[in-house]
């Protein structure tokens, strides 16, 4: 039997090498990459310090560049860490550093890292779109394209809701998202972008592709009763009496309340097996 010697980064077979090196980095000369991290939320670093221990702290990532340490995992430790020990500027921690790599492969080697770990939904988008990921930026560009955008506050055209984005996208492509938050935002403004409305308007365009007047159906929803709260209740009822899914549910109800009004052509009604 024959052994095939292989080598990695100049090193052989049988003794694996990290591109990043663990390197002593001073708590002062970090900084956080917006692009290759999720939000700060201060609850949780407020968590992490009153239940602190160095032992589980692990090893945060940095990327080395333009003088600074960019953390690309780790942000919440090192925040706890600080309030911890209250004066840190003097204070250094053992990192996994790279060197080399530019914002976008900062987001992507975050994305990495965390495959493994519970990151929010959300967070990824935002570090997807930063990495230049085709899915999350071709729809990032549809969000901003309608004069919305991608936030995890609402109001003001902010969607969080980037797990059904991303849904409506893979079942429908492009033209179907574009279509379903155009009609959600001139029929219901900031109170229809939501998940499962934007699912089941989503739905809605990708069945009836071709037979929807989009401008009807923009000003059935927007003067049914109730508006998008009405929508939502005529859903939850439908889930009742049916057992669907909620998305299949809100889609059932928009068809009804398109269908509700005098005028234009009907539209087949959800439940028809044959469509």
């Amino acid at each position: 039997m024959t052994h095939k010697t292989s080598y990695h980064n100049g090193a052989p077979a049988g003794r694996l090498e990290r591109a990043a090196r663990l390197r002593w980095v001073l708590l002062s000369q970090m900084r956080v990459n917006p692009l290759a991290q999720r939000e700060l939320r201060p609850a949780r670093v407020s968590r992490l310090a009153a239940e602190f221990d160095v032992e589980q702290m692990g090893t945060p990532t940095v990327s080395y560049r333009g003088g600074w340490y960019y953390l690309i995992d780790g942000q919440h430790r090192i925040e706890a860490l600080k309030v911890w020990l209250g004066s840190w500027e003097d204070q250094q921690v053992q990192c996994w550093c790279y060197e080399g790599l530019t914002e976008a492969d900062e987001a992507a080697v975050f994305l990495k890292l965390n495959d493994t770990l519970t990151v929010r939904c959300f967070d990824r988008f935002k570090v997807a779109v930063a990495a230049g990921r085709t899915t999350e930026a071709d729809i990032d560009r549809i969000v901003r394209a309608l004069g919305l955008r991608i936030s995890a506050n609402r109001g003001g055209g902010g969607i969080s809701a980037t797990g059904t984005l991303a849904r409506v996208y893979a079942r429908g492509g492009p033209n179907v998202l574009s279509r379903a938050l155009r009609i959600i935002r001139d029929a219901y403004g900031d109170a229809g972008l939501d998940g499962p409305v934007i699912d089941g308007i989503g739905l809605m365009c990708q069945r009836y592709d071709g037979q929807l007047p989009e401008q009807l159906a923009i000003e059935r929803l927007s003067s049914a009763h109730g508006g998008v709260s009405g929508l939502v209740s005529r859903a939850g009822h439908l889930r009742q009496q049916t057992g669907d899914a909620q998305a299949q549910c809100v889609a059932a109800a928009a068809v009804e309340a398109i269908n509700r009004g005098t005028g234009g052509k009907k539209l087949p009604s959800w439940w028809r097996a044959d469509l």
